[in-house]
């Protein structure tokens, strides 16, 4: 009896050990997306394919998300997988507090380097390593009412294509009897800010770490134009780019600057047609520019879950050929768009990617980033003039670069 007793014990141990390691693994995630966006949207299909897998998805609003993962991190209560804006990857890539991806990428059958394209590539590359998988990528452009266009004399077909001619729109779209500005766009102190202005500068001959330029003047005394005549609505100073694609999306701007991602809203908001062109030049014949935006899946150092949190990253890479249409993010490599929505609108971002610059990299960029918005502040309230604003930025950043 005494034996019989020990073998149903032994069982009994075996049975629940076997229990104990059936339990799913939970993968806490950090990310900017809203429950109807992106990484929500793919959980239950991801937990299907991988049962053993479960996702604890946070929400951390995109100005917040640097702060509030470099305190996570200090404290050991960081995620295993999170979204990072792509010039902050160097940020916490430098610092070692992300998991080095190039063995696991040399081993992936789903996800080629090869295939990344370069700009984004380099978005998630530090000191010759591979720390994030990009998923997705976008840049900017001009949106506009047709509609709106039409009754203002305007041909749809022909939107602007310079700066003089996106102010003549923007002045003759400007309607204030019925609350409608001519343009929308950001120019908050935030990131956003930093990343809405840099192709303006690009344009005209500067860049992140070059803003004391005549070009930069030109572009915040173009800027401060649009806002002083009020063909661009006073909370542009605070609203990111979400607030002021709703404005566009309400019918209160005939046109707007911002990217892709807004187009699955704009599809459910906007009662009008409406269409997109490349940003407009300083001057004809001028050199393009756009800003590389989305962000990268990073899978933090401390995980203990590295193996899982990648099967993680292959899905999300695996869905590539579907995030146009699904979310509104250009593919980040090599891969065949699904029938495009909205097709003229995705030439147009495609098109546009081509000119599209990274921003930075650099393990400061938030310094660098501050600067410059805090110069386009400065420069657009009238605390100082243009020339003041980016020459004060441009020390700083000289001291962040030369550091």
């Amino acid at each position: 009896m005494k034996r019989i007793s020990h073998w149903i014990a032994a069982a009994a141990l075996l049975i629940s050990g076997a229990a104990a390691q059936a339990e799913p693994v939970t993968l806490d995630i950090w990310t900017i997306d809203r429950p109807d966006q992106y990484m929500y949207l793919l959980k239950d299909e991801f937990e299907q394919a991988h049962p053993d897998i479960k996702l604890n998805i946070k929400t951390v609003q995109f100005r917040d998300m640097v702060n509030d993962l470099a305190r996570a991190t200090a404290t050991g209560e960081s995620p295993d997988v999170t979204y990072i804006d792509n010039p902050e990857v160097a940020l916490f890539a430098s610092r070692g507090l992300l998991l080095d991806l190039t063995p696991m990428l040399a081993e992936s059958k789903i996800i080629k380097k090869d295939d990344i394209f370069p700009g984004p590539l380099s978005s998630v590359t530090w000191d010759g390593k591979i720390y994030g998988v990009p998923r997705g990528a976008n840049t900017i452009a001009l949106y506009y009412n047709a509609d709106m266009f039409k009754a203002k004399g305007l041909d749809p077909d022909n939107p602007p294509k310079t700066w003089d001619e996106l102010y003549a729109a923007a002045k003759k779209l400007n309607d204030p009897a019925n609350n409608i500005y001519g343009l929308a766009f950001s120019a908050v102190a935030t990131e956003e800010g930093t990343f809405q202005f840099l192709p303006w500068l690009q344009m005209a001959g500067g860049d992140y770490n070059k803003v004391d330029t005549e070009g930069g003047v030109k572009v915040l005394d173009f800027w401060s134009k649009l806002l002083d005549e009020k063909l661009a609505s006073p909370d542009t100073l605070i609203r990111g780019q979400f607030d002021s694609t709703g404005t566009f999306n309400a019918g209160n701007a005939a046109m707007a600057i911002s990217g892709p991602w807004e187009l699955p809203r704009m599809g459910r908001e906007a009662k009008f047609e409406y269409r997109a062109a490349l940003l407009p030049v300083p001057q004809e014949g001028a050199a393009r520019a756009s800003a590389l935006g989305e962000g990268d899946n990073v899978i933090l150092a401390n995980s203990e879950h590295p193996k899982e949190a990648f099967i993680l990253l292959e899905f999300l890479y695996g869905k590539m050929p579907d995030v146009w249409n699904r979310f509104g993010f250009l593919p980040a490599a090599k891969v065949q768009s699904n029938n495009p929505n909205t097709p003229a609108i995705y030439a147009v971002f495609e098109e546009s990617m081509k000119y599209a610059r990274n921003r930075g990299p650099h393990p400061e960029w938030p310094k660098i980033s501050k600067a410059i918005y805090t110069a386009i502040q400065s420069s657009l309230t009238h605390q100082s003039d243009a020339k003041t604003a980016l020459a004060t930025a441009q020390k700083q950043i000289d001291a962040v670069l030369n550091d």
